[in-house]
């Protein structure tokens, strides 16, 4: 339980540090710049620890699917950037994806 709970951790981190790579204007803006070194060594670290518990393409799965959707939802409420259905359903299927992988993962034996 602890692995799952560093690896939304990391998740969050990454959202955070992807979203601050807007604000940074290629790199040129102290702040953000910080955010997104600061996070992203965060986000791996914490990334780095889950996978002592969590197999690399489980955790992998819900990074990219979490991360993604995570990341869409902060671009538009903090810069309006809106979604045709099509990508919204897009997004609905990457989540499931990341659900099912985990719902389904048989332990190796």
């Amino acid at each position: 339980m602890k692995s799952v709970l560093l690896l939304l951790i990391a998740i969050i981190s990454e959202v955070i540090a992807t979203c601050a790579l807007k604000e940074s204007a290629g790199f040129t803006r102290l702040l953000p710049t910080l955010i997104v070194i600061i996070g992203y060594g965060i986000a791996f670290y914490l990334f780095t620890i889950s996978l002592e518990q969590i197999p690399l393409g489980i955790a992998y799965a819900v990074w990219s699917g979490l991360g993604t959707a995570g990341t869409i939802l902060v671009s538009n409420l903090l810069w309006n950037e809106k979604l045709q259905l099509v990508q919204m359903a897009g997004i609905v299927l990457i989540i499931v994806g990341s659900v099912m992988v985990n719902l389904f993962n048989q332990p190796s034996t």
